[in-house]
């Protein structure tokens, strides 16, 4: 039982070291949060999404991916061009100026875009099955059974915990977000980051 729990705090640090890196998923929860705007939606759609290729990843098809680089490439092709237009619609609001949590809450988004935008933000990333699937699922795998379900428990365990934490706990920065500056900056770093992430995807080897 002692090595049971021992892979399950392992799965749940590696997990939490790989996911709580700034990136375009958790800047847009991040935002949806502070909007209060699908939040639920945003956080049920990351969290399940990483739980499937957690599970995927023990399940042996991280060696699948890795025979697989012109799938990986495509997904990188297609993911760069995603980030860059969401990075860009970043500094146009950042240039128009959002305003401040009241007229942000006025914004007209539907729940299918929210969910839409936050798949797309989340599995157009190689990095994504990189870390999930190869990476967790296989130093997972080294584990015998009931070690790897421990193991995966835990890594599971941190995403749906910080993708919770984020979204719901976003709206205790509201106070430093009741001003227009406040959502500029916010947008100039949200561009900032999806950018670098597409020139990581365009540029990477």
């Amino acid at each position: 039982m002692t090595g049971d729990w021992a892979a399950l705090f392992s799965g749940a640090g590696l997990g939490a070291s790989l996911i709580v890196a700034i990136g375009a998923q958790n800047a847009f929860v991040l935002r949806q949060g502070l909007k209060r705007r699908h939040v639920g939606i945003v956080v049920s759609i990351c969290a399940l999404i990483d739980v499937l290729l957690i599970g995927l990843g023990i399940g042996g098809m991280g060696a699948l991916i890795q025979r697989a680089p012109v799938l990986l490439d495509v997904i990188r092709w297609a993911g760069a061009a995603f980030v860059f237009l969401y990075g860009l619609r970043a500094f146009l609001a950042a240039w128009r100026g959002p305003g401040h949590l009241n007229a942000a809450a006025q914004e007209s988004q539907t729940a299918m875009s929210a969910a839409t935008t936050v798949i797309a933000l989340s599995l157009l990333n190689p990095h994504v099955y990189l870390d999930t699937v190869v990476l967790l699922g296989g130093i997972g795998a080294r584990h015998a059974y009931p070690g790897n379900a421990w193991f995966a428990a835990g890594a599971m365990c941190s995403s749906i915990v910080w993708f919770t934490a984020l979204g719901y706990g976003a709206r205790l920065l509201e106070p430093w977000f009741e001003k227009d500056v406040s959502w500029r900056v916010l947008d100039v770093i949200v561009g900032c980051v999806m950018w670098w992430i597409a020139a990581s995807l365009v540029f990477a080897r």
